[in-house]
């Protein structure tokens, strides 16, 4: 179900991984069904967008907040302009025929100051029709395919999305890619050398310097999952692996699992190797 709503929170939220802030949400939930998803555990069905006069309440609180705000640039989120993560409670790409979308990218566009982005796991080839003038940034979201046929049913493949690379950034966008989440099993290496071979292979080389990463392990939730057994959804025996996972409190309170502190700095450890070994042109802006 999709509907209209009142946004009546206007806080913007300090992020400084992804971007330097979240943006109030144009909108909230998800059409896709992600067994991981962190917005289905607190929405598990249904959209509900931003009205009118929501998004400008949005758009003239950005402005005001780009504005006085004083983040030291460069830093690693950009070099030049203040960052907002505009989608940050559902995926842009996918639910832009329900948004007023040229709108809220001209704001970007004409901002002296701010720049929007966004991750996705749709290749939205509408947008490519737009010049954002390298002042919307998409961010791919990533996985071995073996992995998204099972946990990201219906979402764009990953070859499509690691092809779209090259042709967004041709039209206009700040390209990134979002390696969310990392997940580990018997087969994760070699299955993420088949994705960095992909990547390596059709990222043309003139754009390779362009394209940086952000790196998300996984961290799984235990309604989430509950959920998933409830509702039959596959892939569990991917999420769902107490031998390695301890809980963790997030900073919002919910009570998460993630893979154990010390068996997780040596995941990085090897997952950024085999990274730098077949695609170091990829800068890692962080990982964790």
């Amino acid at each position: 179900m999709i509907s209209n709503i009142t946004r009546k929170s206007m806080i913007i939220r300090p992020s400084g991984r992804s971007t330097d802030f979240i943006s109030p949400s144009f909108g909230h939930g998800c059409l896709y069904n992600c067994a991981y998803c962190y917005m289905k555990r607190h929405k598990p069905t249904g959209l509900t967008i931003a009205d009118n006069k929501s998004v400008l309440n949005i758009l003239t609180e950005i402005n005001n907040h780009a504005w006085f705000d004083t983040t030291k640039k460069p830093n690693q989120t950009h070099s030049e302009y203040v960052t907002y993560d505009i989608s940050c409670n559902e995926d842009f790409a996918l639910h832009a025929k329900h948004h007023e979308w040229e709108k809220i990218f001209d704001f970007f566009v004409e901002h002296p100051k701010a720049m929007g982005s966004f991750a996705t796991k749709y290749v939205n080839k509408n947008l490519l029709d737009y010049d954002p003038k390298g002042k919307i940034r998409i961010r791919f979201s990533l996985m071995p395919q073996k992995w998204r046929k099972i946990l990201e049913p219906d979402t764009s493949t990953i070859f499509d999305r690691v092809k779209a690379i090259n042709n967004f950034i041709e039209a206009g966008y700040d390209v990134h890619i979002n390696f969310s989440p990392v997940i580990v099993n018997n087969d994760w290496l070699k299955q993420y050398r088949i994705l960095f071979e992909g990547i390596d292979g059709f990222v043309d080389n003139k754009y390779k310097d362009r394209v940086k990463a952000e790196v998300i392990f996984l961290t799984h939730n235990k309604d989430k999952h509950q959920y998933n057994l409830d509702n039959y959804l596959p892939g569990e025996e991917l999420l769902w692996t107490p031998a390695n996972q301890e809980d963790k409190v997030s900073q919002y309170g919910g009570t998460n699992i993630r893979y154990k502190h010390n068996l997780k700095n040596q995941y990085i450890k090897e997952w950024t190797a085999l990274h730098d070994e077949i695609i170091p042109w990829n800068t890692i802006r962080y990982i964790f």
